[in-house]
């Protein structure tokens, strides 16, 4: 029998932080490829850190893509599957995290994905504390995407000029230059 008294709505403690995507933000997890370049597995639910990517596009630099200044963690997992930073202490060997998840825009989780497959990603903690102030580290990020990924706005002027002769306006934005 299925009584309603042995039905909650609230979650489980394991994966619970998944429940609060309310479709604005996705969950993403990325590979942790040494112990060095997941901070040592100090990383803990909340921190924000940025992405550090050395050897960016194959152009040799190291950078932080603008997109990836600030990022929230949800969670570190273990190679087994369970949450490194949530498992009970009284286990006699801690594991080592193997992924971190972050909660990120689309822009973010795209940019992700492809720093997963082509690059070497280290992460650097930015801040660890109060949940109010890692609000303002996620607010700037996302105030920066929304300046990155927004279109410029179209004249009537520009709108006239394109309906008129469009192969001729998409000629005109390309830069030509007679230096190499």
């Amino acid at each position: 029998y299925i009584l309603t008294t042995k039905i909650s709505d609230v979650p489980t403690a394991e994966n619970a932080y998944l429940y609060r995507l309310d479709g604005t933000k996705r969950a993403v997890s990325v590979t942790i490829k040494s112990f060095a370049s997941g901070l040592s597995g100090k990383l803990q639910s909340g921190d924000i850190v940025s992405i550090i990517v050395a050897d960016y596009k194959g152009t040799g630099e190291t950078i932080i893509p603008p997109e990836l200044q600030y990022v929230e963690i949800i969670t570190v997992t273990a190679d087994s599957g369970y949450d490194a930073n949530t498992r009970e202490a009284s286990e006699d060997k801690k594991e080592l995290p193997s992924t971190v998840t972050f909660l990120v825009t689309t822009e973010q989780s795209k940019v992700l994905a492809g720093l997963e497959l082509d690059s070497r990603i280290h992460l650097s903690l930015v801040y660890r504390g109060a949940a109010e102030n890692a609000a303002r580290f996620i607010e700037a990020q996302d105030a920066l995407i929304a300046e990155l990924y927004t279109e410029p706005e179209k004249t009537e002027e520009n709108m006239e000029s394109e309906a008129a002769d469009p192969d001729e306006s998409q000629e005109s934005e390309a830069p030509v230059s007679d230096e190499f």
